[in-house]
């Protein structure tokens, strides 16, 4: 099973070790990441694997809204396939 983390937000060091290391303490395995910087804007895109994930998926959703409260990002966490619908023509 695979989630999308999605984080935008003002550039600032250690973004991407946050949110990782987010994933790392709930054995979430990152499989694909890309990141921009657009003048000082952050953007990444997260596809992760929470099959081994020791919380429930809601708590993770949350762990991650509050992730980026504390750093002033926007953190969206969504399974894939809610995703890949969305994005569907």
């Amino acid at each position: 099973m695979r989630a999308v983390i999605t984080v935008v937000g003002k550039d600032a060091v250690g973004i991407l070790a946050k949110v990782s290391g987010c994933c790392s303490d709930h054995h979430i395995n990152v499989i694909e990441v890309t990141q921009s910087i657009l003048q000082e804007m952050f953007a990444m895109i997260m596809m992760v694997d929470i099959a081994n994930s020791d919380i429930p998926f809601t708590r993770l959703v949350d762990e991650m809204t509050e992730l980026g409260k504390q750093n002033h990002l926007v953190i969206h966490c969504m399974h894939e396939e809610i995703f890949s619908a969305m994005h569907t023509i």
